[in-house]
């Protein structure tokens, strides 16, 4: 395997540049600024309008989600140039349709005036696209090459890769349930914390409270699983750089994610700590991502979804993993 470290660097960028992308989209959605133009693709019938009031938030955040775009592109094509593994080939591939629909979805929500569906969709494909490109920037990197090694006792226990996606299916419903209270205005359905209208369960439930409850709920048990990862790859795998490495920052990322939080409802939703709750947030779904892809590959049990249940089996059953590229 040759490394190639401008495709390494090309990757980062990309990442970098999503990752910016979410806080100019959270700020759009913070500071009320979606329909601040009303027209698509172009703004005002121009590329470039007067970038004044809510038209800088929301025409910002289309300059750089093209930006990306461009970067996705141009990532995507030098993959399928320089990139001898076809999985990461077709990883890049999905990027570059993640990036294209988000933008088709960011035009209908603008078109159709912000219905909720299409916004909560365009919010959480743009979680999914940006742990896409950390995987690309991982998996591009020159220490992704370094053998990994295991333990006899351990190599085929497929317990842990369970653990990884049980935590990655689980973030990604708390980000899913975070969408939804954004764009249906229940960020302070519930407007106390821990508590819940001074009780631990509330009283009565209309959908924001139901929705804002079901995303405290999963924060806590986010926070449970999370810590259950850290202690396993503490105890275990602690001589896995790639794995110490994404646990790290899915525990730093997770505790800072509950602060932030707290505080959103103690002092009633300021725009920069819910701009940084969306962002941390990306930053702990990628990290689990990244996490879940690493035990499939240190397990033997395959990096191509398709074979992943199959190879889980066998592990259950203490036969060997099929192989396949790395």
């Amino acid at each position: 395997m040759i490394d190639n470290p401008w495709l390494h660097r090309l990757a980062v960028l990309t990442a970098s540049m999503t990752w910016l992308l979410l806080c100019a989209g959270a700020l759009v959605t913070g500071t009320g600024s979606g329909l601040a133009v009303p027209d698509w693709p172009l703004s005002y019938g121009q590329f470039f309008p007067p970038m004044v009031g809510g038209v800088l938030f929301e025409h910002g955040h289309r300059l750089v989600a093209g930006s990306v775009a461009i970067l996705m592109s141009l990532l995507c094509g030098f993959l399928w140039i320089a990139e001898p593994r076809s999985w990461v080939r077709w990883l890049g591939t999905a990027g570059l349709f993640a990036v294209l629909t988000q933008a088709v979805l960011g035009g209908l929500t603008v078109l159709f005036r912000l219905p909720t569906a299409v916004s909560v969709s365009h919010a959480c494909l743009a979680q999914v696209f940006f742990s896409i490109t950390v995987l690309l920037a991982l998996v591009t990197s020159a220490s992704w090459h370094r053998p990994m090694v295991l333990s006899v006792e351990e190599e085929y226990r497929s317990w842990f890769p369970k653990l990884c996606l049980a935590t990655t299916g689980m973030l990604l419903l708390q980000l899913a349930m975070g969408a939804v209270m954004r764009h249906t205005g229940s960020g302070l359905a519930i407007p106390d914390f821990p508590t819940v209208f001074g009780h631990w369960w509330p009283e009565s439930f209309s959908f924001p409270i139901a929705i804002h409850f079901a995303h405290r709920m999963g924060a806590y048990l986010s926070v449970i699983l999370v810590s259950t990862l850290a202690v396993v790859v503490v105890s275990r795998y602690f001589t896995q750089f790639h794995l110490t490495l994404f646990a790290g920052v899915l525990v730093s990322a997770v505790l800072f994610q509950v602060m932030l939080g707290a505080s959103i409802l103690w002092l009633k939703r300021p725009l920069l700590l819910t701009t940084l709750h969306l962002a941390v947030g990306a930053i702990c779904l990628a990290s689990s991502v990244s996490l879940t892809l690493i035990a499939f590959r240190l397990h033997g049990l395959g990096i191509q979804p398709a074979i992943w249940w199959e190879n889980l089996r066998r592990a259950d059953l203490n036969l060997g993993p099929r192989g396949v590229e790395t």
